[in-house]
C-alpha cells in the first residue's frame, strides 16, 4: 500500500491512503491521524489501512480526494530517528581517491553512518532554503526505510522483518561546510540541513520482485535543471543491504517505531548510469582532468528525484525542489 501525509497546519500532517496510480487518496483519521500513530501500533493498524487501500484501488470508496503531491509533507514530517548510512562504498572510495586519500579496509566491512536532524523535514515539493550559495549546496538521491520497533543488537536476519515502509530521500548537503566540521572530529551537523522525502512511502510488497527483502533493484532517476543527471540502479554495487545497516543502527540501542534509515548516495561502478549527487560528478572530473568543472547548486536551481516501476509508473511520486535564498528574521 501507499501512504502519505498531507499538509494541514499541524506538525505531523494528516495521514492518507493513496491509490496505486497516485491519483486519488482517502483520509483515514478514523484509523490513525498521522503516520507515526499508525507505526506505533503497526500490527493492529496496518491491516485496516491495507483494507482501505484495496477498496480505494477497486473504486469502492466514495469520499476520495484528488491526490496532489504539492500538498504533501514528507511521509514523516518529523521523526524520532534519522540515521543515514553509506551503503555504496564505491562512492566513498571515489571521494577519497579524488583528494588523494587512502580508504581504510574497514570501510568494506563496517558501515559508515551519521545521525541526521529529524525534528523538521521539508516536504517533497518545498524549497531547499539556504542562507548562502557559498555553502556548496548539493542534492543526494537516496533510498530510505522506516522501521518498526527494533530491539538492541538485532541481527541483519532479524532486522529484515522490521522494515515496514520504503521511500526516497533528498539528503541535502552543504559541501563547503563539511571539511571544517569533520576536522573537529565530531561529525556532521551544520553541513546537513533538513532532508526531504518522497510524497508517498510504500510497503515492501508494493514493489513486487524489485524488492528482495534486502535491496531495491530499480534505477533511481535524478534530473538537475530538467536534464537527466543520473539513473544508477539501487540494487547494484550496494555493499551493505538494508537489514545490515538497520542492524548497525541498532548495535548499541533499540530503535523506536518510525525510525528512518537511509542508504546513502546511490552509486554504481558503471559511471555511464550517471550520478546521484554533484559531489560525485565533481570527483570524477578531478580524477579524469585534475579539476572539477561542475558547480554546486545556485539559487533557482532545481532537482527532481523519482523511481519508476517496470511499466513506467512512478512508485513514490517525485521529490521536486528548487533552491531558494533564506533570509533570517
Amino acid at each position: 500500500m501507499k501512504l502519505a501525509s498531507l499538509k494541514n497546519n499541524t506538525r505531523d500532517g494528516q495521514l492518507v491512503v493513496v491509490n496505486k496510480s497516485l491519483s486519488k487518496a482517502v483520509v483515514v483519521d478514523y484509523i490513525a491521524n498521522t503516520l507515526q500513530q499508525a507505526l506505533d501500533n503497526w500490527g493492529q493498524i496496518a491491516p485496516q489501512l491495507k483494507e482501505v487501500y484495496f477498496k480505494l484501488n477497486n473504486n469502492q470508496i466514495d469520499n476520495t480526494i484528488d491526490f496532489e503531491q504539492k500538498q504533501c509533507e514528507s511521509p514523516l514530517p518529523r521523526a524520532f530517528q534519522w540515521a543515514d548510512g553509506s551503503a555504496y562504498v564505491n562512492h566513498v572510495e571515489l571521494v577519497r581517491k579524488a583528494r588523494g586519500a587512502e580508504m581504510p579496509e574497514t570501510f568494506w566491512t563496517d558501515p559508515l553512518m551519521y545521525q541526521g536532524g529529524s525534528d523538521a523535514f521539508v516536504g517533497p515539493r518545498d524549497n531547499i532554503n539556504v542562507v548562502s550559495e557559498t555553502y556548496g549546496i548539493d542534492f543526494e538521491s537516496e533510498i530510505a526505510v522506516i522501521t518498526d520497533d527494533v530491539p538492541m543488537a538485532a541481527t541483519p536476519e532479524q532486522c529484515q522483518k522490521y522494515i515496514k515502509l520504503i521511500m526516497l530521500v533528498n539528503d541535502v548537503s552543504l559541501r563547503n561546510l563539511i571539511p571544517a566540521e569533520l576536522a573537529k572530529g565530531f561529525g556532521f551537523f551544520s553541513s546537513k540541513p533538513s532532508s526531504a522525502f518522497s510524497p508517498v512511502a510504500v510497503t515492501p510488497d508494493e514493489l513486487d520482485n524489485a524488492w528482495d527483502g534486502k535491496k531495491l533493484h530499480l534505477p533511481l532517476t535524478t534530473h538537475f535543471n530538467d536534464e537527466l543527471f543520473g539513473q544508477p540502479n539501487c540494487g547494484v554495487d550496494m555493499t551493505f543491504d538494508f537489514p545490515t545497516i538497520v542492524a548497525h543502527a541498532a548495535k548499541t540501542r533499540p530503535l523506536s517505531a518510525g525510525c528512518i534509515v537511509g542508504s546513502g548516495t546511490i552509486s554504481n561502478y558503471d559511471r555511464s548510469a550517471g550520478s546521484s549527487c554533484l559531489a560525485e560528478k565533481r570527483m570524477l572530473e578531478i580524477v579524469a582532468d585534475g579539476k572539477a568543472t561542475t558547480e554546486f547548486m545556485k539559487f533557482g536551481d532545481k532537482v527532481r528525484i523519482e523511481m519508476f516501476d517496470h511499466a513506467g509508473q512512478s512508485i513514490f511520486g517525485a521529490i521536486d525542489q528548487q533552491v531558494s535564498q533564506y533570509t533570517p528574521e
